[in-house]
């Protein structure tokens, strides 16, 4: 996490996410830098408009909870309807299990 942390740091102040440079902020923070993370997050990153990413990460962040809170009122009271429907076919067929009984 703190690599992902040190290249937002980067991408912040305008610096280039590089190896060197997320080396030199892991290590600011006393961790102790993977070489083979930095390497691989440096290498993801070279291609990724960040800016970009920010902003759909914060669009679906935002819609996340909105589309959450209108599904989840719905969905119990879909699940209401259906349960009445689905007893009263059972009372109906048992209604004629025992009509057929008594004739």
């Amino acid at each position: 996490m703190e690599y992902v942390y040190a290249a937002l740091l980067l991408h912040k102040l305008g610096k280039p996410v590089n190896e060197e440079n997320l080396t030199s902020v892991v290590k600011a923070t006393g961790a102790a830098p993977d070489a083979v993370k930095i390497k691989a997050l440096a290498s993801a990153l070279s291609e990724v408009n960040i800016d970009e990413a920010l902003k759909n990460a914060a669009t679906m962040a935002a819609a996340a909870p909105a589309a959450a809170a209108a599904a989840a009122p719905g969905a119990p009271a879909a699940k209401a309807e259906e349960k009445p429907k689905e007893e009263e076919k059972k009372e109906e067929e048992a209604l004629q299990g025992l009509a057929s009984l008594f004739g």
